[in-house]
């Protein structure tokens, strides 16, 4: 059987789609550990701005000490990094040398192949979560305060990474593998810069404040902060993150492109 390119499989499936999805999710951890530099990458670097401003002491944080403020940062940032710089980067060049192409002409539906990647960077990410604590913990002396919530802060980073994860591969389903690569880098600085991770967005200058308020980087740090104990509600960082997760999930299932 095959299929025009962008197109969706006729009706006869060779398995179930649970089944496809969890394969081409078993494939794409393989793939993930082969990339070991990227997987290094994307896992040291959330711990080493962890350690590094925690030990400076100098941030302008609303929090008694810094590894508060900033733990949650450093789990958003990684999960930026995972499921939008990574994931959309390697989905590009995935396009560009032709694999999704192959992928194309199998039963393989856009929406099996989507949730399959968002799988595998919620493996990797639960990874990074638990490498990030550890650190807190060891070298920062960090313990979870009695307000926080494990559920929300579940919901979060499942809420982040639809939101990350689906601009990555709407990007990536849409863009020329060079033009996704700048733009995905471009897309991490300004997470970085404006994503509350390092710096308090009551910090930044009214315009950059207000538009920081509106990207689902700063909601996610927001809703991870309220989760470990530090901030009041989440209902409007999860709310942008949903709006973000859902409208960027949905075009991105509609709109990509195998080749």
């Amino acid at each position: 059987m095959t299929r025009a390119a962008g197109g969706d499989p006729g009706p006869a499936h060779a398995a179930p789609a649970w089944r496809a999805a969890l394969a081409m999710t078993a494939a794409e951890l393989r793939l993930t550990l082969r990339r070991g530099e990227t997987l290094v990458a994307t896992a040291l670097l959330p711990v080493v701005v962890l350690v590094f401003f925690a030990s400076l002491g100098i941030l302008p944080t609303t929090t008694a000490r810094p590894v508060d403020f900033l733990l949650p940062g450093s789990i958003a940032f990684a999960i930026v990094a995972t499921s939008l710089v990574s994931l959309g980067i390697t989905t590009a060049y995935d396009r560009y040398y032709g694999v999704l192409k192959r992928l194309g002409g199998s039963p393989l539906s856009r929406g099996e192949l989507i949730a399959a990647k968002l799988i595998a960077v919620l493996v990797v990410e639960i990874v990074q979560v638990a490498v990030l604590i550890a650190a807190a913990i060891a070298l920062l002396g960090w313990s979870a305060p009695a307000g926080a919530s494990v559920l929300l802060f579940v919901v979060a980073i499942l809420l982040g990474t639809l939101a990350f994860a689906g601009l990555g591969l709407l990007l990536a389903g849409t863009l020329r593998a060079e033009t996704m690569l700048a733009v995905a880098n471009g897309l991490f600085v300004a997470s970085l810069l404006l994503g509350g991770i390092v710096l308090p967005i009551d910090h930044l200058p009214d315009p950059l404040a207000a538009l920081a308020g509106a990207l689902p980087a700063a909601a996610l740090s927001e809703a991870i902060r309220v989760a470990l104990g530090v901030g009041g509600s989440a209902t409007g960082a999860l709310v942008l993150l949903a709006g973000w997760g859902l409208g960027a999930t949905g075009l991105a299932v509609l709109t990509f492109r195998w080749e």
